[in-house]
């Protein structure tokens, strides 16, 4: 079984949060709301372990 990784993993850290933040201009709260709820889902899928995904849900408590 793999592990989560959790140590700094991703080129440009920055440009991804711009990006993100970027996704939510003119959404509302809700649509807003909505749309993270997607984006979680989209990227559980595209991971596919649950055994990571369960690491992943203890290591956001």
């Amino acid at each position: 079984m793999a592990d989560l990784i959790l140590e700094p993993n991703l080129g440009s850290p920055d440009d991804f949060y711009a990006d993100l933040i970027a996704a939510h201009d003119g959404l509302s709260d809700d649509q807003s709301e909505a749309f993270n709820n997607r984006l979680i889902l989209v990227l559980a899928n595209h991971i596919g372990d649950r055994a990571i995904l369960r690491q992943a849900l203890e290591a956001s408590k």
